[in-house]
């Protein structure tokens, strides 16, 4: 078997290299030349799989290293017998991560906040556990969950009267709760100006011509954006407006990226009645953090702080904000999860309690 993958993908080698020979390319500039022969495609969010990219090709299996499927025509694939997998959430632990580390940065006394959760999947579901988990009083707003979910569901009005929203929504267009620009300019002028809005699910939930004319204005509402419209040529002039500005890595860990790519093996080999080899059975390294409190814990393990600096001066100096935006995420630093390091505190006072936090939030 021929097999083509985006370069950026972890342990492709691992998972499929008994399947046949692998091919890496770049998945931004992926096209139906480099797809010539091929019966497997790999790919991750930056490739548009479509008719344009698939017509008159071999391959039968379509694998996408991601929690969303925007990016694929699904129709096209069952319409054209091309098996399809994805991996849900796969990235989910990482993206709870980046958000505790944008509330540990930007937010005082989040513990005490409260904290509304736009989008209740794979990700906003674990961040709404580990938050509770924590003693945070969260809401939620999904439509699409029932009242028997086991969340603390609430209408929208009420979740953007909180002091801290997170955006982990799907981008869809259509349906009878479509999400593309569901932060429109009038939503936005809603929210309390003394809120910390973070999106770490898809870009253009937020309309961000609408908020950065809001910022602009000098409102004090305070912004991480992970996620960003027309990625990767984004908007120079909202990343300087806003409080943290990433490129779209909220859920690159090697644990998440790893992870990805087990999945649609394991999704591949379920089609070929076979048996896959899984991260579990793999050793992991654990190293040891000291902390005094939760925040100099969750910074411990991963300062966002450190990606926005990295992104702002790369941008800043760059002649070419797409293929800058583009390289932040191929050559990102190798990052951990919280299942990889030990909380190593002092016997002082309050440590029995962050060591229980510290538990809850899955750190050895």
């Amino acid at each position: 078997m021929k097999i083509v993958a985006d370069q950026n993908m972890l342990m492709v080698d691992q998972f499929f290299g008994e399947f046949g020979t692998i091919t890496y390319v770049p998945g931004r500039s992926l096209c139906a030349a480099d797809i010539a022969g091929a019966d497997i495609l790999l790919v991750r969010s930056v490739t548009q799989v479509n008719k344009a990219l698939l017509e008159g090709s071999s391959v039968s299996f379509v694998g996408s290293a991601t929690i969303g499927t925007d990016h694929i025509d699904q129709d096209y694939l069952a319409q054209n017998g091309i098996a399809f997998a994805y991996a849900p959430g796969c990235n989910a632990d990482a993206v709870v991560q980046y958000d505790l580390s944008v509330l540990s940065r930007l937010q005082a006394n989040w513990l005490r906040s409260t904290v509304g959760i736009v989008g209740c999947g794979n990700v906003g579901g674990r961040l709404y556990r580990a938050l509770t988990n924590l003693g945070v009083s969260c809401t939620v707003y999904d439509p699409f969950l029932s009242a028997d979910s086991g969340f603390n569901l609430a209408d929208f009005d009420t979740v953007l009267g909180s002091d801290v929203i997170c955006v982990h929504t799907p981008l869809t267009t259509i349906g009878p709760h479509p999400t593309e620009h569901l932060f429109n300019a009038e939503v936005l002028a809603r929210i309390d100006s003394g809120s910390l809005l973070i999106n770490a699910g898809r870009g253009a939930v937020i309309d961000n011509a609408a908020l950065l004319q809001l910022l602009e204005s000098g409102s004090p509402l305070r912004v991480a954006l992970d996620v960003w419209e027309e990625e990767p040529g984004i908007s120079l002039p909202l990343m300087e407006r806003v409080a943290l500005a990433t490129p779209h890595i909220a859920g690159y860990s090697v644990e998440g990226k790893a992870r990805g790519t087990e999945m649609l093996a394991e999704a591949f080999k379920r089609l070929n009645h076979g048996d896959v080899n899984t991260l579990a059975d793999q050793p992991k390294s654990v190293s040891r953090l000291a902390a005094e409190t939760l925040s100099e814990l969750l910074l411990a393990s991963y300062d966002v702080a450190d990606d926005d600096l990295r992104m702002r001066e790369a941008l800043n100096n760059s002649s070419d904000v797409a293929l800058t935006f583009d390289l932040l995420r191929k050559q990102y630093p190798e990052r951990h999860e919280f299942s990889c390091y030990a909380f190593s505190g002092s016997a002082g006072e309050g440590q029995p309690e962050l060591k229980a936090q510290a538990l809850k939030l899955g750190f050895r």
